[in-house]
């Protein structure tokens, strides 16, 4: 079996950790130069990831955008967008997103009784997974290494990046700090309450701090604890 691929959550807070605000909008948490910053990180994965959820709520396209980024992965071997990588126990998708519609290929993941729902409704824009009764993290880690990933850029949400640190899946977590105050209790958070590997006790390696323009990045190695 290929080794598991290096996992790397990409998230952006405000100063009170929340990843978005209640309005119908989303918020725009990180700044231009930070943004340049995550395409590079886009751009040095064999793969991205995305939660069914945020999907649907955020309708991305999530691609490289820098023409020179995507020219170095081609003259690299690579393709010239990553990977696109959702999953959904639920099991609706919206053909219709435009997640589906720019990019190279694209698979999903989710469980044996949505999958073939989804392959109807995804046919030709998507290859469909089953992990089994539910959305199995470990699984979808082992099918990604069988395809070549080596690198996976996971972008949330925060249902997501709880189950890949409470699991101890996460090798990385790239935390970009805004100097923004939400304060609505009710707005997503990056995590949720959940049993985290050493409990509250145990502290992360650090491996980073840099300002990039207004906003703070911190990069902490999750399965590295400190003394």
């Amino acid at each position: 079996m290929a080794e598991r691929p290096y996992v790397l959550l990409s998230v952006a807070t405000s100063i009170d950790g929340h990843i978005d605000d209640t309005s119908a909008e989303r918020l725009l948490l990180s700044n231009s130069e930070d943004f340049d910053r995550v395409d590079q990180v886009r751009a040095e994965s064999d793969a991205i990831l995305i939660g069914g959820n945020t999907l649907r709520r955020d309708n991305p396209r999530l691609l490289v955008n820098d023409p020179e980024r995507r020219a170095a992965r081609l003259a690299a071997g690579k393709s010239e967008y990553p990977l696109k990588v959702t999953l959904t126990a639920a099991g609706y998708l919206d053909p219709e997103l435009k997640f589906w519609h720019h990019g190279d290929q694209k698979v999903v993941y989710t469980t044996a009784a949505a999958a073939p729902k989804l392959r109807e409704t995804l046919d030709g824009l998507a290859e469909v997974v089953s992990t089994g009764p539910e959305v199995d993290f470990g699984l979808l880690l082992d099918d990604l290494a069988a395809r070549g990933v080596r690198r996976l850029m996971v972008e949330g949400g925060g249902t997501i990046h709880t189950q890949f640190l409470s699991q101890g899946l996460a090798d990385e977590v790239q935390l970009a700090i805004a100097p923004l105050l939400v304060g609505q209790s009710e707005a997503p958070r990056f995590l949720n309450p959940a049993a985290y590997p050493g409990g509250s006790t145990r502290r992360m390696t650090l491996l980073e701090t840099r300002a990039v323009g207004d906003v703070v990045l911190l990069r902490y190695a999750p399965k590295e604890a400190t003394p």
